[in-house]
């Protein structure tokens, strides 16, 4: 009896030395997971410079993620025997460390498809191309969105997911999928639309026959702007992709017409007078182009003579276009009160028989 009691406890003491090795494996893996990381970043990237470049790389954390599951994987391995573990329980342990490792890795590589990834920095720096900011984020959003659909696949073959019998309950239900995702489908398709025909970018002001405001994002589905109320308005692609887009932020001038209304009496001398110091007023405006300006007797109607005013300015900015507007009309004012000039407004005359 004390035979047994004694083989008992060696055995016992066996395990917790076992468990205790298996813990200092968990520990020193978690401990070292950040240097050997940070040494396999630093070998495939020669050119990095400094630590902090090599610490905010996209692959640092999920290597490091991958190293201390993997300490703890070996931690398992090792007490597979002295502790029993059955091979069902092994192989859900296998499983989960192989989940994990596709999720650390596709997360490394979808973090490496951003705009503020040295990757990208360096292939939009060496394109011949101009790149769009806005464009480039869609089109790395769509590659973020394989690498996560791929990663997908790769984890439901690890659980053993029969993937054709999948496709074939797609299949039973294929029509269903396909009425409820015509839309998100077109929404895609209208978004891959505007990548490639770069109607605008975010920061444009655009106006559609419905919406008008700044774009701030373009997604898979939507694009969002923010209109005049501030208010935020999420435009489907397709919508927006089938509309005609006016885009101001790509203005190179702006316009400016208007009619000045004379009594019908004023003489020609004074309308060729009027013209000339309202073009001579126009000229000394720095942001207004002189070849465009167009000043000229319009017509005669019946209440008053009309006066055309046309010109363009190099101001594209909303703000500074109506500053320099309103600068122009009050100086047209002044120009009118100086000459002696008055304006006409409509009116009507009434003749009462007796």
């Amino acid at each position: 009896m004390e035979q047994i009691t004694s083989f008992i406890e060696s055995v016992k003491a066996l395990q917790i030395v076992d468990i205790v090795i298996a813990v200092c494996v968990i520990i020193l893996f978690k401990v070292l997971s950040p240097s050997i990381s940070y040494m396999i970043i630093k070998l495939f990237k020669f050119n990095s410079k400094g630590k902090k470049a090599i610490r905010e790389s996209a692959f640092y954390t999920p290597l490091k993620v991958f190293f201390t599951i993997l300490g703890i994987y070996l931690a398992i391995l090792f007490l597979k025997k002295p502790l029993n573990l059955q091979e069902d329980v092994m192989n859900i342990v296998t499983k989960i460390f192989q989940i994990i490792s596709v999720l650390a890795f596709a997360k490394a590589l979808a973090s490496s498809f951003t705009t503020k990834s040295s990757l990208v920095k360096r292939f939009k720096n060496s394109s011949k191309n101009n790149l769009d900011d806005s464009m480039l984020e869609f089109a790395l959003k769509v590659a973020r969105a394989i690498i996560y659909i791929v990663a997908l696949f790769i984890v439901l073959a690890i659980l053993q997911i029969n993937l054709s019998g999948l496709v074939a309950g797609l299949g039973i239900g294929g029509i269903i999928v396909t009425l409820a995702a015509q839309d998100t489908a077109k929404n895609i398709f209208g978004g891959i639309v505007l990548f490639i025909d770069k109607p605008f970018n975010v920061g444009d002001w655009i106006q559609t026959p419905n919406y008008e405001g700044a774009v701030e994002d373009i997604t898979f589905r939507t694009t969002r702007i923010r209109n005049a109320d501030n208010a935020v308005v999420n435009i489907p692609n397709s919508t927006i992709a089938d509309s005609a887009i006016i885009n101001w932020s790509k203005l190179e001038k702006r316009r400016y017409k208007f009619n000045i209304s004379l009594p019908l009496e004023t003489t020609s001398e004074k309308i060729e007078q009027i013209s000339n110091e309202i073009k001579e007023m126009l000229i000394s405006e720095p942001n207004v182009i002189d070849e465009d300006t167009l000043i000229s007797f319009e017509k005669i109607e019946n209440n008053g003579l009309s006066l055309y005013v046309r010109l363009y300015m190099d101001i594209t900015n909303y703000k500074d276009y109506m500053m320099l507007k309103d600068k122009i009309n009050k100086n047209i004012i002044n120009i009118l009160h100086n000459l002696g000039a008055d304006l006409t407004y409509p009116t009507t005359s009434v003749y009462i028989e007796k």
